[in-house]
């Protein structure tokens, strides 16, 4: 993917808005898909407020889904590109068998109680520091961290679309 100006980003047809900011989202192009006729967007800022909009207005069971399409953390399995850096970023790439192990048996728990993975923006973050979050959130009531996860996914689709957009 190109970097594009917010200008630029305005001037594309709904298949190349698509194209480009589809997976800002994790698997889930339907956001750009029902953002792109918002267009103008005046800023990176605007374009992420839309995008969050569209999410937020979605049905419980989209948002669900949206969820459900992360991959866990500290997994050696098949996952997008930008998955796979922001995690490579934290080093949960280089776990070592205790913490993959750790991290297993914590993903699993936690799938089990809330249906989704666990999702954190973990740009900046260590294995330690994800753990921690991840032992603290798993006491959280399903309405309490099926909002967490919402926020954190946006938070990543933030730091996605500013590397996207100039």
């Amino acid at each position: 993917m190109s970097e594009l100006t917010v200008a630029e980003s305005n001037q594309l047809d709904e298949d190349a808005f698509v194209d480009q900011f589809g997976s800002v989202y994790e698997t889930s192009p339907w956001v750009a898909e029902r953002s792109w006729s918002h267009q103008p967007f005046s800023s990176v800022r605007g374009l992420q407020e839309t995008f969050e909009a569209t999410v937020e207005n979605a049905s419980r069971e989209r948002k669900l889904e949206l969820l459900q399409a992360h991959p866990d953390l500290g997994e050696r399995t098949e996952m997008t590109d930008a998955s796979r850096e922001e995690q490579a970023s934290a080093g949960l790439d280089q776990l070592s068998p205790e913490q993959y192990e750790a991290f297993q048996r914590l993903n699993e728990t936690y799938r089990e109680k809330f249906g989704f993975p666990f999702i954190m923006s973990v740009d900046d973050e260590s294995p330690e520091a994800i753990r921690s979050a991840m032992e603290e959130r798993i006491e959280h009531s399903r309405d309490e961290e099926f909002r967490t996860a919402l926020d954190e996914v946006h938070e990543i689709a933030r730091l996605r679309l500013e590397d996207m957009l100039s």
